[in-house]
């Protein structure tokens, strides 16, 4: 007679629903994308690079869907309005290209933790600027999952404030192949700090603590910024940034 209720608790305890937040198919179409994301950053074009994000469910020239894939392409242009950048450290505009935003904010509590995963194809050339991350308003904190920035390296970086950074370096082919990122994000026991484990190729690669970061809802961003922290000058002709398979899962009550 105790075995049946025993029984039910550890199958309640031990299996937590999992719900698809964003699924594997928000890049199947303009209209499954305009479902799960919005264009530009959560604060508009600029940024603190070269490049000025466009997008809108009107122009597609920088944010491109087809065959399941989202491409974003940076374009020199010369008659950027106005020239320099809005965001601080206002450089001067030097390239048209593309950003997105999930409209879901990934908020890490008790009860739910988050995984984040997808296939990338990013440039490693100098001067191109890649990046999959996440930041709360008023910056930091922030977690990059992806930042490429002209170097053969993803950068798995933790901002817990804008000097008390953890970055973990991990070697990236130049040959713009598809590779898998993923980060799984959940709430430490003093449910106050978020813990971060970084895959690669679904080999962990760093774990770090986001101190702080439980209950404060992260924009999600996948945005392909020009020179900056990548070096100058950047490429003459276009380049390339190419997402698949991106999914978030939430798991708990």
């Amino acid at each position: 007679m105790k075995l049946g209720p025993l029984l039910f608790i550890a199958n309640t305890v031990c299996c937590a629903q999992a719900a698809t937040i964003i699924p594997t198919t928000s890049f199947s179409s303009y209209a499954a994308l305009e479902s799960y994301w919005n264009y530009l950053y959560p604060w508009g074009s600029d940024h603190n690079g070269s490049a000025r994000m466009r997008g809108s469910p009107k122009d597609h020239t920088n944010v491109v869907v087809a065959s399941n894939t989202l491409t974003l392409m940076a374009t020199p242009t010369s008659n950027a309005s106005p020239p320099t950048s809005t965001s601080d450290p206002h450089p001067a505009i030097r390239y048209s290209s593309g950003a997105i935003h999930a409209k879901h904010q990934v908020n890490v509590t008790r009860d739910h933790s988050y995984t984040i995963s997808g296939d990338f194809s990013a440039s490693t050339t100098k001067g191109t600027w890649p990046a999959f991350w996440q930041y709360v308003n008023g910056w930091p904190p922030e977690s990059d999952i992806g930042e490429w920035k002209g170097t053969n390296d993803n950068w798995f970086n933790t901002f817990n404030t804008s000097s008390a950074v953890k970055s973990d370096l991990v070697a990236w082919p130049s040959d713009l192949s598809f590779h898998s990122l993923k980060a799984v994000l959940t709430a430490q026991p003093n449910n106050v700090d978020v813990k971060f484990d970084y895959y690669m190729d679904n080999t962990l690669r760093a774990t770090h603590t986001g101190s702080g970061f439980v209950g404060k809802p992260m924009w999600l961003i996948i945005n392909l910024q020009m020179e900056g922290s990548s070096g100058s000058p950047g490429p003459s002709g276009a380049t390339l940034y190419r997402i698949r398979n991106l999914e978030i899962t939430r798991t708990g009550s």
